[in-house]
């Protein structure tokens, strides 16, 4: 049995890694590195498997091509073998034992595409020649971006909310195909026995028409025909014109909800800038940058350097502070004395819902302090106003031990150290 340190080593390095492969704390440059690397190595390995299927290529290359296809395996295995370590630390899986958790994590969407990414390359060192066919399942490995891009996610997000008016537009699709393929074949079936003497055969007709591909292998040859492949010719552009609404649609409102736009009145509600003028307030909108967190992410965590003060727009933060946990609504903010003295947190910060912030970097607030003095003397009040009141007060405040160190700072060297 190890050591009571040694758990607590492994389970520091656990977290660290989860923050790393998961993206588990916002502004974290090693996570992002990691996530690019990755994602060059995807782009790197898909070219290679592209590339191979050409002869001439193969023929030429064909050393590189292993080199990269072993080195990818090598990666791929060893982050799945470490995002199935640290999946424990997963919101949803926290309150699961090590083994539920894993086992969640492996039956998940990402974690069965992780491992297919892997998987068919092992099966192959066991596989016959003849079968190796299945290597071409590599190609799987692109939907790895789907972790690392938030276009990808979007889209995936937009097309499962919407499976069900989907599911609708399939209905009515097969529905039109076969009564196309039925008028069509009591019409032509016949004048062409061979191409709609039965429904199943007017059904390809029916499919490619309403499809809008029209290969011109089957056509009507009487005038009643022709007028029932104009009508399926317009019901066949609606059919198109439905689902690609739909996803628009979704996908436009998922975009809208994870890059919202920062408008005047969103800032004017904010409590630190209530009462500043509208071109104050004006100022400050063009430095704020929206940020959509997802549950269970890390925003800011207890001893981190600070480098941004927040403000919640819509949704729910948790504070998790020594003795007690505090949630944050709307309108509330924190990091302020951060941003101000770049100090470490002092209380970690989750999302508990999926929650819109404001972001406001501290180099961006030193800057308009200096240019605008009114904007400072207002943030100085606040901060000051705040200092021996309880660590999280009614406004969003949680960091009071850098508002005592900030004043301790402004006083001259004298006062301070009496």
């Amino acid at each position: 049995m190890l050591p009571r340190h040694s758990w607590r080593t492994a389970a520091a390095l656990r977290r660290r890694l989860y923050e790393i492969l998961e993206h588990g704390t916002i502004g974290d440059r090693t996570g992002r590195l990691v996530g690019r690397l990755i994602v060059l190595l995807i782009i790197i390995n898909l070219l290679a498997i592209t590339l191979e299927s050409v002869p001439e290529f193969q023929a030429r290359y064909r050393p590189l091509f292993t080199v990269i296809e072993l080195f990818s395996l090598a990666v791929f295995t060893v982050e799945y073998g470490l995002r199935l370590w640290v999946s424990v630390e997963h919101p949803p899986y926290r309150h699961l034992n090590g083994r539920k958790a894993r086992l969640k994590f492996m039956t998940s969407a990402f974690g069965i595409i992780d491992l297919l990414a892997v998987l068919p390359f092992w099966f192959a060192f066991a596989l016959p020649p003849d079968l190796r066919v299945v290597l071409v399942f590599r190609m799987v490995r692109f939907l790895k971006l789907a972790r690392y891009s938030a276009g990808m996610r979007s889209l995936l997000e937009a097309l499962y909310t919407e499976r069900r008016a989907l599911f609708g537009c399939l209905v009515i699709l097969v529905g039109a195909a076969l009564l196309a393929a039925s008028v069509m074949h009591l019409v032509e079936r016949h004048v062409q026995p061979d191409k709609f003497g039965t429904i199943p055969d007017a059904m390809w007709w029916a499919i490619v028409t309403l499809g809008t591909i029209g290969y011109g292998d089957v056509i009507p040859m009487t005038p009643l025909g022709k007028i029932v492949a104009s009508v399926t010719i317009f019901l066949g552009l609606i059919m198109v014109a439905l689902p690609v609404g739909i996803i628009a649609t979704a996908f436009a409102n998922q975009i809208h909800r994870r890059d919202f736009i920062v408008t005047w009145n969103m800032v004017a509600r904010v409590p630190l800038f209530a009462e500043l003028k509208a071109s104050d307030i004006a100022d400050i909108m063009r430095l704020l940058r929206a940020q959509q967190v997802e549950p269970g992410v890390v925003i800011a965590r207890r001893g981190e350097p600070a480098h941004s003060m927040y403000f919640v727009a819509e949704g729910e933060v948790e504070i998790e502070l020594k003795h007690k946990h505090v949630r944050l609504g709307g309108g509330h903010f924190f990091g302020e004395v951060a941003a101000l003295r770049r100090a470490r947190r002092s209380a970690t910060v989750t999302a508990v819902t999926r929650t819109s912030l404001l972001v406001l970097d501290a180099h961006d607030l030193h800057a308009l302090m200096a240019r605008e003095p009114r904007i400072a003397e207002r943030v100085r009040e606040v901060v000051r106003s705040r200092v021996g009141r309880d660590i999280v007060t009614p406004k969003g405040d949680l960091i009071t031990e850098e508002l005592e160190e900030a004043d301790m700072l402004d006083q001259p060297q004298g006062e301070a150290s009496s």
